[in-house]
């Protein structure tokens, strides 16, 4: 059974990723020294607080199974637990990446699994 977490990602950067094969993230995920996810249940919310009034992004599903033992699971906002990966995003663990519109009330989400 596959453990699907999201990462918000502008599109130009994602892009460059599939050019290298691999994501070694956002300018936040280098400075704290690993790649934030959110799951299912944390992804509006994420983009609320963090991507809210940007345009041009790209939600991307995981397969956090395919990640091994560099996926933990950490404490972060609110006490909750979210997922972060201390190494380089294989993009064979992709499922799929979608974009992220931005309409009048926020970002626009696709169903979501887990949600």
């Amino acid at each position: 059974m596959s453990q699907i977490i999201y990462k918000i990602a502008p599109e130009a950067l994602w892009r460059e990723a599939e050019k290298n094969g691999r994501f070694t993230g956002a300018p936040i995920d280098i400075a704290d020294g690993f790649i934030h996810f959110s799951t299912a249940a944390q992804v509006r919310e994420t983009a609320a607080r963090h991507f809210a009034g940007q345009r041009d992004l790209l939600l991307i599903a995981i397969d956090g199974n395919r990640l091994g033992d560099a996926l933990k699971y950490e404490v972060s906002r609110g006490g909750a637990l979210f997922p972060h990966l201390y190494a380089a995003l294989s993009l064979d663990a992709v499922v799929w990446a979608k974009p992220l519109p931005l309409g009048a009330g926020g970002h626009e989400f696709p169903a979501l699994e887990g949600e």
